[in-house]
């Protein structure tokens, strides 16, 4: 069965895989479905089985399919396909992500006025569109508006709206919700574009308030309220709500027709001004006025109370009564009377005639009419509804920065306003955004060209370059001076960060006259720094920047240039062991030479005999320090041999081996 959840994974007319059920309506249950064709997600709409048989819900699903389908808008649901399958109707519509704006009130209560504001104006761009395609929708109510996360809006469910001059009207019942109801539709009377925003005007009040103006117990006490009651400003329960969208509300809720907006883009023109902090048009609060006073709402209820059954029926004429039973013979007359007679007639009725066309005509060409409402549609198109409605139109061009060019910016008198014909219309039509001259910055310093770009409403692009005028001067500037160009446009100026940087000789370890030299060479200044250092005296230590470094040609290098080396103690070490006496040496900055003397006494062996420099002498650091240590030499044997004569010679030998050695490292 069409309406049962079996449908779940199922493909419904060989097309649509049934995911999900989505909800349930007054008429029809909905789906999420895969349309396995086309690749996209579906809402799937399946009249629901006690209904599918009812030919009167068969044909307003039709019509809905039908109606919807039609129109092509962002704010209205897209109709995708339609058809007949397993036993009931079907529509394949758009699947929109989301809630309905009914979800949303009851959830979070009051919208917030601004978003209340563009929601409303969203409806009526929908209705608009398809006022103008002769389709009226009948049922609008937060139910049937689907918010999207994105704050779009989208209008659906066309079930029970009219095309054109439809007969199934379904005048003489009641046919929408009740608490949305506009007083014809609870009269069962005909309906139109205004019966629609009568409807927005109440879903606008539920949004600005969390409730709608008429309330009861049963749907026939509140269309009478539609009828007699009076609403309630939405400031009377919502402070923060301005006087502006009280009366466009309450200009929304007129009993009569006549008194309401007559279009969809009437009310949206008051409400963009109200968005703007703008005061409506002054129909608007005079609308306002008459609504609080009452005014239609004893008609309305008197017209519903006291008509009588069967009103609007043409009644049931016949012939009367006895006339068929008058049996005289009838006398014949003479056929010239009659001739003159019907000549006589004629003459009377084509001079009355004539008479009349040209009284209509001269009343007509001095009645007043409306003027059309022009704001925000193309200047060609704005001349000509303003001449199509008898008026003339006086053209006024001004730049603004709002509305495109060729586009109509405002219009006096306003739309509503009844004027006689041929008044002109005076329109202000935009040429666009506001045009300045761009100033000459070059020679000027950055921050200066900056502020004078800024004041003409331009926008600075700076782009900083390598050059030979001073830093943060303006060398260079496009568009050039005295260029007339669009506010908002950009304007490069380049501004000098000074000469193109070269990279810094190295120069550490060289003399300092040397250094210089080659640093002025290269095009920098030298500034000179003397510190401490054990380096060679006039050697540069350190230099800033370092070496390699990119700096500007002109900059300053600083050298660090060594004083010298300072002279230190020697420190003693006599009797100290070879490898103290070195560590103590070196300790105190100075290198060590190792000697080597033979001695007899083993306990001299490995000690130091003695030092040169000696110690407490001063020297320079990093100089050589020599040192004597003793070498063991046991004593030759004693042996008795014969007396011979022998050439005496010298005991004392040295360890040549050891004289001139290197320094210890």
């Amino acid at each position: 069965m069409a309406g049962s959840d079996t449908l779940i994974d199922q493909v419904f007319d060989g097309r649509y895989k049934v995911v999900r059920k989505l909800g349930t309506g007054g008429m029809a249950n909905v789906y999420l479905a895969e349309d396995q064709e086309l690749g996209r997600r579906v809402a799937i709409k399946m009249l629901d089985d006690r209904h599918a048989q009812d030919e009167q819900f068969v044909e307003r699903f039709r019509r809905e399919a039908k109606n919807a389908a039609g129109l092509s808008h962002p704010n209205v649901v897209s109709i995708y396909d339609r058809g007949q399958a397993e036993g009931t109707y079907y529509i394949a519509m758009e699947y929109l992500e989301g809630r309905t704006l009914k979800e949303l009130l009851v959830a979070r209560g009051p919208t917030p006025i601004p978003v209340a504001i563009d929601y409303a104006r969203q409806i009526l761009a929908a209705l608009g569109f398809a006022h103008r395609h002769g389709v009226v929708h009948r049922d609008i109510k937060p139910h049937n508006v689907a918010v999207a996360p994105d704050g779009r809006i989208k209008v659906m469910d066309f079930g029970i709206a009219r095309a054109g001059t439809s007969q199934m009207t379904e005048t003489g019942s009641i046919i929408g919700t009740a608490q949305y109801l506009s007083p014809e539709q609870a009269k069962g009377a005909p309906v139109g574009p205004t019966s629609d925003i009568y409807s927005v005007g109440i879903v606008l009040y539920e949004m600005l308030t969390g409730s709608v103006p008429f309330t009861g117990d049963t749907p026939l006490e509140i269309a009478m309220k539609h009828l007699s009651a009076t609403p309630e400003p939405p400031s009377e329960q919502r402070p923060e709500v301005p006087h502006e969208l009280d009366s466009i509300v309450l200009r929304a809720l007129a009993k009569r027709p006549e008194d309401r907006y007559q279009t969809a883009e009437e009310m949206d023109a008051d409400l963009a001004r109200a968005a703007r902090g703008q005061a409506v048009a002054p129909e608007t609060d005079e609308a306002a006025t008459r609504v609080l006073s009452g005014v239609g709402a004893a008609t309305q209820a008197t017209e519903v109370i006291r008509r009588p059954p069967g009103f609007g029926q043409p009644p049931a004429y016949g012939p009367p009564s006895g006339f068929y039973e008058y049996d005289e013979p009838s006398r014949r007359r003479s056929f010239w009377p009659w001739l003159l007679a019907a000549v006589l007639i004629v003459a009377a009725v084509v001079g009355g005639w004539y008479v009349y066309t040209k009284v209509q005509d001269q009343l007509e060409a001095t009645k007043p009419v409306a003027v059309p409402f022009v704001e925000g549609i193309k200047e060609v198109n704005a001349v000509g509804k303003i001449r199509d409605a008898g008026l003339s139109a006086h053209i006024i061009r001004r730049p603004d920065d709002q509305v495109a060019e060729t586009f109509v910016i405002s219009q006096d008198p306003s739309a509503g306003t009844r004027t006689d014909k041929g008044n002109p219309v005076t329109i202000v039509v935009s040429t666009g955004l506001p045009k300045v001259d761009v100033p000459g910055v070059v020679g000027d310093q950055a921050t200066d060209a900056v502020a004078s770009i800024t004041e003409r409403g331009l926008k600075a692009d700076v782009h900083d370059i390598n050059s030979d005028k001073a830093t943060g001067t303006v060398t260079g500037q496009d568009p050039a001076p005295g260029t007339h160009v669009v506010k908002g446009t950009r304007v490069r100026i380049n501004v000098s960060q000074g000469p193109k940087p070269v990279a810094i000789p190295p120069v550490v370890g060289v003399p300092y006259e040397q250094a210089a030299g080659q640093l002025q060479g290269a095009g920098f200044a030298v500034a000179r720094r003397d510190v401490e250092s054990n380096d060679p005296k006039e050697t540069v230590v350190q230099q800033d920047p370092p070496a390699n470094s990119l700096a500007p040609k002109g900059s300053t290098v600083t050298l660090y240039i060594s004083k010298g080396p300072k002279d230190l103690v020697v420190p003693e070490v006599g009797s100290f062991s070879r490898a103290d006496a070195i560590a103590t040496l070196r300790n105190s900055g100075f290198k060590v030479v190792v000697d080597m003397s033979d001695v007899q006494d083993p306990s001299l062996d490995g000690v130091v005999l003695f030092q040169t420099p000696g110690a407490g002498t001063s020297a320079p650091p990093g100089s050589t320090v020599t040192i004597t240590v003793g070498h063991y030499v046991p004593p030759p044997t004693t042996t008795t041999e014969p007396a011979t004569t022998t050439t005496p010679t010298d005991t004392t030998t040295t360890d040549t081996t050891t004289l001139g050695t290197p320094p210890v490292p």
